[in-house]
């Protein structure tokens, strides 16, 4: 399973890095990903994602279900 929130599409970024020397490499920049289970009241279940630690907050000040639906107008979350 790659390394992507499953409610904003964040994934991995690219850069360097950079000694005092200048000298540059090539490294990851990985998401702060969380496995979560979040309860569902609307439809009775339990469901549960792989979402970054910024949807998170997210889910916190909107709720679950605002959230879940941005995610499928988007397209990164499937009914």
């Amino acid at each position: 399973m790659s390394r992507v929130c499953e409610l904003t599409g964040k994934r991995a970024m690219v850069g360097n890095n950079v000694s005092h020397a200048m000298n540059k490499t090539k490294r990851k920049f990985n998401v702060n990903l969380v496995k979560k289970r979040f309860y569902i009241p609307e439809e009775d279940k339990w469901i549960t994602l792989k979402v970054s630690t910024a949807a998170l907050k997210n889910i916190n000040k909107k709720g679950i279900s605002a959230v879940i639906k941005e995610a499928r107008e988007k397209g990164f979350l499937k009914k």
